[in-house]
C-alpha cells in the first residue's frame, strides 16, 4: 500500500492562535502554521523588525503559542547564532532554533550575520519569507523587488533593476540543505520542513509569500496569485541537498507536462505592475523563460 503523503498526517497542535495582527490575505501565516507543525513544540525562533513581528503581537499578549526572541532588524541570523550556541551549551541540542525573516532583513540588512552564520556552519534554519519588498514599514523597495513594481519609494519610474537570486547566494556558501517554498503549496512547504529538522548545519529556505497591501489585488486571490507565480516558473519549487538538485511539487509536474503559463497573466492581476512598459515585461518573460531552461538542464530534463 503506498504510503499517504506526509501533509495529510500533519499534527493537530495549532501553534498560530485565532486573532493575529496580520493584514487580510497575507501569505506568511499559510506557510508559517504548517512550519511549525512540522518542527513541533521544542522550536525556539528568532523574529526580526518585520510583518512576523506583527503576526507574533505585542507583549505581553500573543496569539502565538511558541517560544520567541524579538531581535533587530540586521540580527535574525546572528541572534539564533546565539540560541543555538546557548542550547548546545545546556545539553538541549533536541530543540530547533529558526530564524524567520523577510526580504528586506535577508537580501539586503541581515546578509552579513546571514553570510557569517553559514560560512560557520551554524545549526539553524533561516527562513526568508519573500513579499518583495519592505512591507512592514510601507512598501519600500528591497532587493528583492522584481524589475517593473512600483513601491513607495519608485513610485513614479517602476524599479529599474531586475530581482536578486538570493539562492545562488547562499548555495555558494556549500550549506547542507536549501530548499524554495511558496505558501500556496502547504504540502511542499511542510515536507520540506520536517526534512529540514533532521538535518545539521545551516539550512535556508525562500518562502514566496503573497502580499495583497504592496501587491495591490484582492485579499481573496492570495493562494491564486501565489500558484500563479509558481505555474508560470517565475517561483520554482525546488531544493538543493548536499549539492544535488531536485525539482518539487508543481515545478515537478510543470516540467514533466511542459505546461507552463505565460508570465503575463499574472502580472496583469497586480496593481504594482500597472505602469511597466511591454519592452519591461518582454524582458521579463525572457528571463524567467531562461531560468526555467538553465534549471530544467540541471535537473536533468
Amino acid at each position: 500500500m503506498e504510503a499517504q503523503p506526509a501533509i495529510l498526517q500533519y499534527p493537530e497542535t495549532e501553534y498560530i492562535l485565532p486573532g493575529t495582527r496580520t493584514c487580510a490575505g497575507c501569505g506568511v501565516p499559510i506557510a508559517y502554521r504548517f512550519i511549525l507543525k512540522a518542527l513541533g513544540p521544542k522550536t525556539i525562533i528568532s523574529v526580526p523588525a518585520c510583518c512576523v513581528t506583527i503576526l507574533h503581537g505585542i507583549y505581553p499578549k500573543s496569539p502565538m503559542a511558541a517560544t520567541t526572541v524579538n531581535t533587530t532588524f540586521a540580527s535574525a541570523a546572528s541572534t539564533a547564532t546565539g540560541l543555538a550556541a546557548g542550547l548546545k551549551a545546556t545539553g538541549r541540542d533536541d530543540w530547533t532554533v529558526m530564524a524567520m525573516a523577510g526580504d528586506g532583513g535577508t537580501f539586503d540588512m541581515g546578509i552579513q550575520s546571514l553570510s557569517g552564520a553559514a560560512e560557520r556552519g551554524t545549526d539553524f534554519i533561516y527562513v526568508c519569507y519573500d513579499n518583495e519588498a519592505y512591507m512592514n514599514t510601507g512598501v519600500q523597495r528591497s532587493s528583492a523587488t522584481p524589475e517593473g513594481a512600483i513601491t513607495t519609494t519608485t513610485p513614479v519610474i517602476p524599479k529599474e533593476q531586475p530581482k536578486k537570486d538570493f539562492m545562488q547566494i547562499m548555495e555558494a556558501h556549500g550549506i547542507p540543505y536549501l530548499a524554495t517554498a511558496s505558501s500556496s503549496y502547504p504540502g511542499d512547504v511542510y515536507e520540506k520542513f520536517l526534512k529540514a529538522k533532521n538535518i545539521h548545519g545551516t539550512r535556508f529556505f525562500h518562502l514566496s509569500a503573497p502580499c495583497p497591501t504592496g501587491w495591490y489585488y484582492p485579499t481573496k486571490d492570495t493562494v491564486k496569485i501565489g500558484r500563479m507565480m509558481v505555474e508560470s516558473c517565475l517561483f520554482v519549487l525546488y531544493e538543493i541537498e548536499d549539492g544535488q538538485f531536485r525539482l518539487t511539487g508543481k515545478s515537478l509536474s510543470i516540467a514533466k507536462s511542459g505546461r507552463k503559463k505565460p508570465v503575463d497573466d499574472y502580472i496583469r492581476m497586480q496593481g504594482r505592475f500597472k505602469k511597466m512598459p511591454p519592452e519591461v515585461l518582454a524582458r521579463f518573460q525572457n528571463a524567467v523563460d531562461e531560468k526555467w531552461e538553465a534549471l530544467l538542464k540541471r535537473a536533468g530534463f
